[in-house]
């Protein structure tokens, strides 16, 4: 285990090409089986933490594993105005990964003959669309194909969100925000990624269950998997057990984002995990025979859309003619996520920053850690 505290001596870091992964979408398709991935940099790797940018964010974690190398460490301070160092294990809000969570249930719930992924939003909800609608299927929901409007509440707007950080909101009440906009396109030929679609999902799932969403998630991923840091907050506000603080940086000094209540994200982006168990997760969705090989072909399914990357919660990643990774991110305030992965099991990354400013680009420090990791 190594711990990075903020005033260790920078070592020197190698040229990388900076690419911005799971942040930046816009690649050159490759063969989905290539993941060669390089020798491990854990110079570089330990470098990425040292090297915070403190205008930017207040600490850091990483985990790398796999057949090719392995590396866990963290840098910068749990609490600002302290030496407590990060845990690397610590807790954090992961954000959208929540996303690859539900789109998972949705795939186990299929694989139980409880859910068609085929059948519309109509069938399962007929009073939550209204007729300009076309049919929209649960796999469309879930790979971002659906034409359904989100809410347009400022939620990453530091004033915003800190008046309204500790509201309870109903999805019903959101989804219905995005349907009174009208259709944004027919079903099926754009993508477009948001929130709406895994707000919608999350209903149906507990349409066809009679029972909450996190319901299905517990009993058919996070107890099966045996995921201990992992959890679905519902409306506490509070991240528990050990977990670095993400702040929000103003003209009057820091102001602590670690508590909010979740319902805003719900079924899209309300849960709280570790890298431990973000890595436990990824791994058993990429190999071994957590799903079966129609589920995980479904999963990886990107659709024809112009210019699509998304399967079903998860983003395919080409970073090099021979390398193909497949991840996710999240970002709530005070939190930047990361998980990615290659097939072959050769690499699969978990990492977790604590930014000073919400609703930003990919944080450098980010962006770092995934080149260090993969090039």
């Amino acid at each position: 285990m190594i711990f990075i505290g903020p005033g260790s001596t920078l070592l020197g870091m190698k040229k990388f090409l900076l690419v911005p992964l799971i942040a930046a979408l816009a690649f050159t398709a490759v063969p989905a089986h290539a993941d060669t991935v390089p020798s491990l940099d854990r110079d570089a790797l330990r470098t990425a933490l040292t090297s915070l940018d403190h205008d930017e964010v207040s600490g850091a974690l990483a985990r790398v594993s796999g057949t090719a190398g392995s590396w866990r460490g963290s840098g910068g301070v749990a609490r600002i105005g302290t030496s407590q160092p990060v845990d690397p294990n610590g807790r954090f809000r992961i954000g959208s990964i929540t996303k690859l969570f539900t789109s998972t249930a949705a795939l186990k719930l299929a694989g139980d003959g409880v859910l068609d992924l085929d059948q519309t939003v109509q069938h399962y909800l007929p009073d939550l669309l209204t007729p300009d609608f076309k049919p929209i299927t649960v796999r469309q929901l879930l790979n971002h194909t659906h034409g359904i409007a989100g809410h347009t509440l400022p939620h990453k707007d530091p004033a915003w969100f800190l008046a309204h950080r500790y509201d309870t909101w109903n999805p019903l009440d959101l989804v219905r925000s995005g349907v009174a906009q009208g259709p944004r396109f027919d079903p099926g030929t754009r993508q477009e990624y948001g929130n709406a679609g895994y707000h919608v999902a999350g209903l149906v799932i507990e349409k066809v269950t009679g029972k909450p969403y996190a319901d299905t998630i517990r009993s058919h991923i996070i107890r099966p998997l045996a995921l201990h840091d992992t959890y679905l907050p519902g409306t506490d506000p509070r991240i528990k057990g050990p977990h670095a603080h993400g702040y929000e940086q103003t003209a009057s000094g820091y102001v602590d984002v670690s508590e909010a209540n979740p319902t805003l994200q719900w079924a899209a982006a309300e849960m709280i995990s570790n890298a431990p168990d973000l890595d436990k997760f990824l791994s058993a969705l990429l190999r071994g025979n957590f799903l079966t090989p129609t589920q995980r072909t479904e999963l990886l399914t990107v659709p024809s859309a112009p210019n699509a990357t998304h399967a079903l919660g998860i983003t395919r990643l080409p970073l090099a003619a021979d390398l193909v990774v497949w991840g996710k991110s999240g970002d709530r305030p005070g939190y930047n996520s990361g998980v990615a992965g290659t097939l072959n099991g050769s690499r699969t990354l978990v990492y977790s920053v604590n930014t000073l400013h919400m609703g930003g680009t990919q944080p450098t420090t980010a962006t770092k850690i995934i080149t260090a990791a993969f090039s």
